[in-house]
C-alpha cells in the first residue's frame, strides 16, 4: 500500500471542492541534493569569470532543517527536488531517514523529477507523492563498479611495479600488477554492490508498495522505458508538466496564484535556525578526505592540535567523529587515531561514518566509545599495502636515458626509481607491513571487544557495506549524524547544548591563494620514511 501521511494531500488533489480549513497553510520547504556537501561551501574559487563562493550547505545542516521543520508550524511540506541529484549514497540515505521521520509527524514530502535513476529514484521514495515529466526519462540499473588493470601496458612501457601487502582483499595496488581481477577482489565487490543495492531495493520498493522480487526484475528487463512505465508499475503517483505540478502545489495551499506560495530553500531555512544559548557543546570534528601528513585533506598533525584543543576546552562535553574517508597513510592516521583514544578518556567520543571509513578511516576511529553508520556506508577495509614503481627500463626504452646511482652502502639505492627491489629489500619491506597490519588488528580488537583472531577473519584488507559492519561487530548501529549527535549528548547529560563544528574553516581566499605546504608529494613521501635526509625520492607508499 502507498504510503499516505496526510489526507488532506488525497482530498486537496482529488476532490475539487475542499473546506478552506483543509488546505495547507505555511511555508513550502524547497530541498535540492544539487548544492549539499559534507560541510557547508565556505570557500572561493577562481574562474574566467572571477571570484565567486560557493553555495553549498552542509549535510548537518540539511538533517537540522528538516528536523527542526518537522516541528515547525510555520512549516507545510517539503517539496523534494530530485532533478539534479548529486552526492554519494551515504548522505542520500541521511537525508532519505530525516524525510521519513518529517512524513510520519503528519507533513506531506512531494518530490518531482524530470528524469529518474538509481540516486533520483531512491532518495524520491521517502516522499509521499512522486511526480515524474511526461516525457520524462531514465530507468533504474543497478549498481556497478569497473576495475581498470593495467599490467600489459606497463610491460609494454617497461615501467615495473611491485605490491607489497598484508591482505588478500586489499586490492588498491593490484592494477599495477595484474591484467584481471583476482578472485578475491572479485568475490569483495560481488558481495559489496549486492549489499548496497539490496539495501536501496529494499527501501525503495517497501515505500512504494511493490515486492523487491518484482523491482529487481523490472530492473534486470529495463522495463522503465518511458514516463508511463514507471506510473503503470506503480513507482510514481502521476506525470506533470512544470506548470502542472505548480497548479498542483497552488491547489494544496487552496490558492491559484503561484506569488501566493511561501517558499524557502533549505540554506535559508538552515541559516534561520539558532544555535542556542548554551555554552555547552558537542562538537563535530570532520575528518573528510583522504589522510595525509600535509597538503590537502585530513592532515594528520593539523587535525591532532584540533583534536587536542577540543580535549582541553571545557566547554566541549561530548564529541562527534564525522569519518567520510577512505584511508591514507599510516603515520598521519595513527596520530589522528592517538588523539582520539586520549580525547576518548575524557569525554564521550562517538563516531559517525559517511560515504567511507575505511582503511585509515576505520583505523583512527575503531576506538570510539559507539559507531553509528550508513547502510551504504563503505568500511573496514583493515589491511595495508605499499607499491614501488620502477622507471629504469622504460627511461632506456623509450628516452634513450642511461640512469647510473651511486650509493655508500649495499642499499642505498632502494628508494631511487630506477631498479626493482632486492629480495632483501622486499622482505625489509614486507616486515613493516606485516608490523603495522599486527598493530591495526590490536587496536580493532580493543576497541571493538573482538578477539584478534575475529578480527582477522574480518579484515584481510576487506571493505564491508554498514550494514554487515554492524552485523560483523565492525559498528554498533546505523543511524544518521544527527543521530550520533543525539547520542553523544545524552552520554554527556546534556539535554540543552550547541553544535559545533570541527576543524574551522579556512579563510576562503588564503585556501586559494596559498598552502601551508607546498612541497611535492614525492619529498613528503621520502621524509615520511627517512625522516631529515632523502637522496632519492621513491619509496612504497605503505598506505592504509
Amino acid at each position: 500500500m502507498k504510503k499516505i501521511v496526510l489526507a488532506v494531500c488525497l482530498i486537496a488533489l482529488l476532490a475539487p471542492a475542499v473546506q478552506a480549513s483543509d488546505f495547507l497553510k505555511g511555508k513550502i520547504l524547497r530541498i535540492s541534493t544539487e548544492s549539499i556537501s559534507e560541510r557547508d561551501g565556505g570557500s572561493l574559487s577562481l574562474s574566467l569569470s572571477g571570484l565567486s563562493r560557493s553555495s553549498a550547505v552542509s549535510l548537518l545542516d540539511v538533517e537540522r532543517a528538516i528536523k527542526e521543520a518537522a516541528f515547525d508550524k510555520d512549516v507545510a511540506m517539503i517539496y523534494l527536488d530530485v532533478n539534479h541529484v548529486q552526492g554519494d549514497l551515504a548522505s542520500l540515505e541521511e537525508i532519505r531517514e530525516c524525510l521519513k521521520i518529517f512524513s510520519r509527524n503528519g507533513k506531506p514530502v512531494v518530490a518531482y523529477a524530470s528524469a529518474l535513476d538509481n540516486s533520483s529514484y531512491y532518495l524520491a521514495t521517502a516522499a509521499d507523492r512522486i511526480f515524474l515529466y511526461p516525457q520524462g526519462e531514465g530507468t533504474l540499473t543497478g549498481a556497478a563498479s569497473t576495475q581498470v588493470f593495467l599490467k600489459d601496458l606497463l610491460d609494454t612501457l617497461g615501467v615495473k611495479v611491485q605490491l607489497i601487502r598484508h591482505g588478500k582483499y586489499k586490492s588498491a595496488g593490484e592494477m599495477y600488477i595484474r591484467n584481471d581481477i583476482s578472485p578475491e577482489n572479485r568475490l569483495q565487490y560481488e558481495e559489496m554492490l549486492g549489499s548496497r543495492w539490496g539495501h536501496c531495493v529494499e527501501e525503495m520498493a517497501a515505500s512504494r508498495g511493490v515486492s523487491a522480487d518484482s523491482l529487481q526484475a523490472w530492473t534486470h528487463a529495463l522495463a522503465l522505458s518511458s514516463a508511463q512505465s514507471w506510473v503503470d508499475k506503480g513507482l510514481v503517483d502521476g506525470l506533470k508538466y512544470r506548470d502542472e505540478m505548480e497548479a498542483y502545489l497552488c491547489h494544496l495551499f487552496g490558492t491559484k496564484l503561484p506569488k501566493k506560495l511561501k517558499v524557502t530553500g533549505v540554506k535559508e531555512y538552515a541559516k534561520s535556525l539558532r544555535k542556542g544559548p548554551s555554552a555547552k557543546k558537542v562538537a563535530v570534528i570532520y575528518a573528510d578526505g583522504e589522510i595525509s601528513r600535509s597538503g590537502s585533506g585530513v592532515v594528520g598533525e593539523k587535525l591532532a592540535r584540533t583534536i587536542s584543543a577540543i580535549k582541553a576546552d571545557s566547554t566541549v562535553k561530548a564529541v562527534v567523529f564525522r569519518v567520510n574517508s577512505p584511508g591514507g597513510e599510516v603515520v598521519a592516521s595513527d596520530i589522528i587515531r592517538r588523539e582520539i583514544e586520549m580525547l576518548g578518556r575524557v569525554k564521550p567520543v562517538i563516531a559517525s561514518y559517511g560515504a567511507y571509513a575505511a582503511s585509515g578511516g576505520y583505523l583512527i576511529s575503531a576506538g570510539c566509545r559507539r559507531i553509528f553508520t550508513d547502510n551504504t556506508t563503505l568500511t573496514g577495509s583493515i589491511g595495508v599495502f605499499g607499491t614501488v614503481i620502477t622507471f629504469g627500463e622504460a627511461l632506456e626504452k623509450h628516452l634513450h636515458v642511461h640512469p647510473v646511482v651511486i650509493g655508500t652502502n649495499a642499499h642505498s639505492a632502494m628508494t631511487a626509481p630506477i631498479d626493482p627491489l632486492t629480495e632483501e629489500e622486499q622482505a625489509w619491506y614486507q616486515e613493516r607491513i606485516e608490523g603495522i597490519y599486527d598493530a591495526f588488528v590490536g587496536v580493532v580488537s580493543e576497541g571493538r571487544n573482538l578477539s584478534r583472531a575475529q578480527v582477522d577473519s574480518l579484515a584481510q584488507g576487506r571493505v564491508w557495506t554498514g550494514r554487515d559492519a554492524v552485523r560483523l561487530g565492525l559498528a554498533d548501529e546505523t543511524g544518521t549524524l544527527l543521530d550520533a549527535i543525539g547520542y553523544a549528548a545524552q552520554q554527556a547529560g546534556l539535554f540543552n547544548y550547541r553544535i559545533e563544528a570541527y576543524p574551522a574553516r579556512q579563510d576562503g581566499l588564503k585556501a586559494l591563494l596559498g598552502r601551508e605546504d607546498t612541497a611535492e608529494p614525492l619529498v613528503r613521501f621520502q621524509e615520511w620514511i627517512q625522516p631529515g635526509f632523502t637522496a632519492h625520492a621513491r619509496f612504497p607508499y605503505i598506505i592504509l
